[in-house]
C-alpha cells in the first residue's frame, strides 16, 4: 500500500542537488503515488532536471530569499501551501542544518509532531512508521504517526541508496512566501581541502585519541592523500581542537558509508560507530586488542598506530 503524495524538502548548492535529497526522493517514490519537492532558492530551474530524474514531478519554489536563512521563509511557504488545500500525506527532510531548521518551525506552524533521527520509514495503512536507532545504534525504535494530517519526518543522510528513475524534468511553480526571515547570511566560508569530501569519499581514513597528540594527525592526512581518501576523526580529537568539526564522524558528526573505512587509534565508542559501521569494509588499527572497534572490523591490526601508519605510508610511496 502507498500514500497518495509525499513532498521532499530539496537542498542544493550552486545548482547541484544534495545527495541526501536524492536519497529521500528515491525512498519517497517507493512509498507514494506522487512525489513533489519544495525548494527555498532562486535556482529551481537548475535543479528541476535532476530531481525529475529521481522521481519528483513538481517543485514548489520560493524564489530568491535575498540572503535570508531558510528556516522562517521556507516554513511559512510550506505552511501556506498545506493550509491552502494542497496538503501532502507527508514531508521528508534530510537531517541537515537547514532541514532541521525548517522542519522544527513547520512543526509549530502546523501543530504536527516531527519525528527525527530516523534511518528508515515505511507505510502502514494510511500512516507512516519510522525507525530510529537508539543507545548508539544497539536498538531500533519504531514509531507510528497518528492518522490524519501531514506527517513530518527527518531522515539521516546515507540511510538509502540514491537511484534515478529516469523521469522528466520537474515542473517549477513559484509560491508565495508570507514571512521573510530576519536572520541574514552575511558571508560564506568554504573550508579549503584537497581530495574527495568526507560525505562522498569511497575511502575514509579517520584518526582518534590513540594518535597521542595533534601533530600526529598528519599521519592520517598523509595516508588519506596517498589513497585519494577523505580524512575523518573521532569526536574526542575534534573536542580537543586537533581538527575541525567538519572532520567528525559519528552520531553528532557525519554518517559515512565508504567502500573502505580505516580507523586509526580509535577505540570504538558507540557514538563513533553509529557514524561508520555501515561502511562496506572496515579496517581498525589499535594497540588495545580488546578495543570495541574490532567487533565491527573486517580486518583488525593490533599494533601501535605510530608504527603501523608510517610503515603503510612507506609501502604505498614505494609502489
Amino acid at each position: 500500500m502507498t500514500l497518495s503524495k509525499i513532498w521532499v524538502y530539496a537542498e542544493a548548492t550552486d545548482g547541484k542537488v544534495s545527495n541526501a535529497t536524492l536519497e529521500l526522493l528515491t525512498k519517497a517514490r517507493t512509498l507514494a503515488d506522487t512525489v513533489e519537492c519544495v525548494y527555498a532558492g532562486a535556482d529551481a530551474d537548475a535543479i528541476a532536471v535532476t530531481i525529475g530524474e529521481y522521481g519528483a514531478t513538481k517543485v514548489y519554489a520560493t524564489g530568491d530569499l535575498e540572503g535570508s536563512t531558510q528556516g522562517v521563509p521556507a516554513a511559512s511557504a510550506i505552511d501556506a501551501l498545506v493550509k491552502g488545500g494542497n496538503a501532502p500525506d507527508a514531508i521528508f527532510f534530510a537531517t541537515s542544518y537547514d532541514g532541521r531548521d525548517v522542519a522544527a518551525r513547520l512543526s509549530v506552524k502546523l501543530d504536527r509532531t516531527v519525528i527525527t533521527n530516523n534511518t528508515d520509514v515505511e507505510v502502514d495503512g494510511d500512516s507512516l512508521v519510522t525507525t530510529e536507532p537508539v543507545f548508539g545504534g544497539a536498538t531500533d525504535v519504531k514509531t507510528k504517526f497518528a492518522a490524519g494530517g501531514t506527517q513530518l519526518v527527518l531522515l539521516r543522510p546515507k540511510s538509502f541508496a540514491p537511484e534515478p528513475s529516469g523521469g522528466a524534468a520537474a515542473e517549477v511553480e513559484t509560491v508565495a512566501v508570507p514571512e521573510a526571515g530576519a536572520a541574514k547570511i552575511t558571508n560564506h566560508h568554504v573550508e579549503e581541502r584537497s581530495g574527495p569530501s568526507l560525505d562522498d569519499a569511497a575511502v575514509v581514513v579517520s584518526g582518534g585519541r590513540g594518535l597521542g597528540e595533534a601533530d600526529k594527525f598528519e599521519l592520517v592526512a598523509d595516508l588519506a592523500k596517498l589513497l585519494n581518501a577523505a580524512p575523518g576523526a573521532s569526536r574526542a580529537i575534534v573536542d580537543a581542537g586537533w581538527v575541525p568539526y567538519s572532520y567528525q564522524v559519528g552520531q553528532t558528526g557525519k554518517v559515512v558509508k565508504p567502500n573502505v573505512y580505516i580507523a586509526a587509534g580509535i577505540s570504538g565508542a558507540t557514538q563513533h560507530m553509529v557514524g561508520m559501521k555501515g561502511s562496506k569494509n572496515i579496517i581498525a588499527i589499535n594497540k588495545d586488542a580488546e578495543a570495541p572497534i574490532f567487533a565491527v572490523a573486517d580486518l583488525g591490526i593490533v599494533g601501535d598506530v605510530h608504527k603501523v601508519l608510517p610503515a603503510l605510508i612507506e609501502q604505498l610511496k614505494a609502489r
